[in-house]
């Protein structure tokens, strides 16, 4: 399949480009499943690719196979070379904002200015437990968030930073280089808190992503974010409103008109989630030879 443009193009400045789709594996499959999945996205035509960020997996068996988000997205890095690349979403209660700054750097560096940066608070209270990591209350981790991005783009955005927050403090740091994307890759925030989480959406984020809403809810919940964004002078058009796919929860089949329902309620990014396991490859197979069906749907939409 040709790609119909060349995705390394910052979304953020390429308009005439405004409806895409990516695929998501996430655990429980080898290296070499993974490999295959990028490649496959970026000859496809796809325009972007994804990890996921847990440190055990997730359901009811918490010991099957899960890697490191970011030394996968390094792979991703030099494994591909047209396919926009992330992680939906890096855990901000993992990693301090100086090591996640210049971790995103690094792979932006890698992948030629091909990094799509996901971010959000942390929810996961067993691995926490189970690690011994401070989680803290839903407000502590959205204060922590706001910080965190804060952070994240002075670093990214000055020469030097200093900063003194409740959860983290900097003086004159240093942050060399700075990414190839300027001023800093593309923020997704994660989430559908509307007093929050959709604020900071509209205060720090390029887009937005949604994991389990439906068409109604997200159509309900962006003039939400459009009140926010207005409140810190902010254009909701410079927000791409994104969402997930989960083929283990939508069939394949179903996606076109689901898909045509979430572009009508203003979606413009489109996520497709692998299941895990043997599956994975199967399915992607079958998404690739959707993949026209479903932007032609998503075209329908709008």
């Amino acid at each position: 399949m040709t790609p119909r443009s060349d995705a390394r193009t910052d979304p953020r400045t390429d308009p005439g480009k405004p409806l895409r789709f990516g695929v998501k594996l996430t655990q429980d499959a080898p290296v070499e499943t993974f490999r295959q999945v990028w490649q496959v996205a970026d000859q496809a035509g796809f325009d972007h690719v994804w990890v996921m960020d847990h440190l055990a997996s997730l359901g009811a068996d918490d010991d099957r196979p899960i890697f490191d988000a970011w030394a996968m997205q390094a792979a991703m890095a030099v494994a591909t070379s047209r396919v926009r690349i992330g992680c939906m979403v890096s855990g901000n209660s993992y990693r301090h904002p100086v090591m996640l700054a210049k971790l995103a750097t690094t792979v932006d560096h890698l992948s030629g200015g091909r990094l799509e940066l996901g971010i959000g608070a942390g929810w996961n209270e067993h691995e926490h437990t189970m690690y011994g990591l401070d989680l803290g209350s839903v407000r502590t981790r959205m204060d922590r968030l706001e910080e965190a991005l804060q952070v994240l783009t002075s670093l990214w955005e000055r020469p030097r930073t200093t900063f003194d927050g409740a959860h983290y403090r900097l003086v004159d740091a240093v942050a060399e280089p700075k990414p190839v994307q300027r001023p800093h890759p593309p923020i997704w925030v994660g989430g559908s808190g509307p007093r929050r989480t959709l604020r900071l959406v509209a205060q720090y984020a390029d887009a937005w992503n949604d994991t389990s809403s439906t068409p109604e809810q997200v159509a309900a919940l962006g003039e939400v974010l459009e009140r926010h964004c207005a409140d810190v002078g902010r254009d909701p058009a410079q927000i791409r409103r994104t969402v997930q796919l989960r083929l283990r929860e939508h069939p394949l089949a179903a996606l076109p008109a689901l898909v045509e329902r979430y572009a009508a309620a203003g979606v413009t990014e489109f996520v497709v989630v692998l299941s895990s396991g043997a599956a994975a490859l199967r399915e992607l197979d079958e998404v690739v030879a959707a993949l026209p069906t479903l932007r032609a749907a998503a075209g329908a939409g709008h």
